[in-house]
């Protein structure tokens, strides 16, 4: 993580508290982290991947009741093709239709679908720890844009005030120049100070604009919308833990337990390891089952039709000598005939039940699910590199972060001293050149060195309790005030 992120979350729980004066159009820290929060397309991008996490793992579950599914069929058949009645070959056009239900499961499957689900629950519990860091992230990105949007109206001040300066002593100097007390190129040097001023003045201002636009950015709010920040007073009281108290072993020994990252990496290995177990799996034999129900209908299919008994009278012979006529009765059905089967005589006549068990047993698929589960095991090792690579660089980033804090604290104790000074010899200075002791260009470089003091002051100030307030961060993701 780099610092110049982390400074955001700081600054939000830094200035959430504190209470000013707040115009109806203003926008505070804490409400430029809410709005973001609620409006930034890379924490609604995250979000999404969390909601995918949670789907997945959804579907995983469900995946361990059996499949079920009613299908139907229907076609036109023209041509020589197998008879739906007798499945020897015709040449006929007609016309069928099937349908049916059938149900399938696995019966045991080494275990494959439950560590499956397993994998998919950590990279959910994953996801929503890198939800967090975004979350977090955004939050650092909004107070440091907030950070230098202070900082650059500070600066814009301090230019402020030299301009006016610079404007009194010219105007001080035109007096003098009129009664014949100083040269003429005095006044020609402080005009070209001046000059040198306002356009330091305009830099300053256009650096509160481009701050602006860079947290609008970050707000995902419409560069056109006016926009003032709330200015938090008394900067200087917040009180700072001692460094002696945040030592980075210490620190980082606090981080390893609230840091997002960290969650995220441990889960991300554990769903791995998941992985590894249902590649593992996949090496063994499996025992499923299906079942099956369903008919069909065809339009040529004709069915007989017998007709109405009728019993026919034939002669087979005569009695010897007498001539008598011998008869007999036959039955039969001169009314028989053909007809289309009905369609629910059909669904009965072919309704079929099949159930079916099924080991497959693994032998030879192109070697992939010895590479399946040769992919997942390098997965887990690399998941792990990663983690020890995140925590690396977490303990590298508290340990600058405490190097520089102390770094901080010497300068901004350098720069208050300086400022000091600058200011007393800026005061003799001035005394000096009103009695035309002092030449313009000594005035000027004298000015010119308070100028920049104070500049340097301002930034080792806020430099200083982002450092400080950093630490605090690492230690406990939170801030105490």
């Amino acid at each position: 993580m780099r610092i110049s992120r982390i400074a955001g979350v700081i600054l939000v729980l830094l200035f959430a508290n504190i209470s000013s004066a707040v115009a109806q159009d203003t926008w505070s820290l804490q409400r430029c982290v809410d709005y973001a929060l609620q409006n930034n397309l890379t924490v609604k991008q995250q979000e999404i991947q969390r909601r995918l996490a949670e789907l997945t793992l959804k579907q995983s579950r469900l995946s361990m009741i059996p499949g079920a599914s009613i299908d139907f069929g229907g076609g036109y058949r023209q041509g020589r093709n197998p008879s739906p009645q007798t499945n020897t070959y015709i040449t006929q056009s007609f016309f069928s239709a099937d349908g049916g239900l059938s149900v399938g499961g696995d019966i045991f499957n080494w275990f494959y679908k439950q560590h499956t689900i397993a994998a998919n629950k950590y990279d959910l519990q994953s996801n929503s720890f890198l939800l967090q860091k975004a979350r977090n992230d955004l939050a650092f990105n909004v107070a440091t844009a907030f950070l230098q949007i202070l900082l650059n109206n500070e600066q814009e001040k301090v230019n402020e005030v030299q301009v006016q300066q610079t404007m009194s002593n010219l105007e001080n100097t035109k007096k003098l120049v009129i009664a014949g007390s100083v040269p003429e190129s005095n006044q020609a040097d402080l005009e070209a100070q001046l000059a040198q001023d306002s356009t330091n003045l305009v830099t300053a201002k256009n650096n509160v604009i481009l701050s602006i636009l860079q947290l609008k950015a970050y707000l995902n709010l419409g560069f056109e919308i006016p926009f003032q920040p709330e200015i938090p007073a008394n900067i200087e009281t917040l009180p700072l833990q001692p460094l002696n108290e945040m030592a980075p072993e210490m620190v980082y020994s606090a981080a390893m337990s609230t840091y997002p990252l960290v969650k995220s990496d441990q889960l991300k290995i554990q769903s791995a390891q998941s992985n590894f177990k249902a590649a593992r799996s996949q090496m063994f034999p499996k025992l499923s089952f299906s079942a099956s129900l369903g008919s069909s209908y065809s339009n040529n299919i004709e069915k007989f039709n017998q007709g109405n008994l009728v019993l026919r009278k034939d002669t087979i012979g005569v009695v010897s000598n007498t001539n008598v006529p011998v008869t007999t009765f036959t039955p039969t059905f001169p009314n028989q005939y053909y007809s289309k089967m009905p369609f629910s005589d059909q669904l009965d006549q072919n309704f079929q039940q099949s159930v079916r068990a099924t080991l497959s047993i693994p032998i030879f698929n192109g070697w992939q699910a010895h590479a399946g589960m040769a992919k997942a095991k390098l997965n887990v090792q690399n998941l792990e590199l990663t983690r020890d690579l995140d925590n690396q660089k977490l303990k590298q980033d508290i340990y600058t972060a405490h190097a520089n804090a102390i770094a901080a604290l010497q300068k901004f104790n350098a720069s208050t001293k300086g400022v000091m000074a600058a200011q007393k010899a800026y005061d003799f200075a001035t005394k000096r050149f009103n009695l035309g002791l002092m030449n313009t260009i000594d005035y000027i470089t004298t000015q010119s060195k308070l100028f920049t003091a104070q500049i340097q002051k301002v930034s080792a100030q806020y430099d200083y309790i982002f450092k400080m307030k950093l630490l605090e961060f690492y230690r406990d993701q939170k801030i105490s005030l």
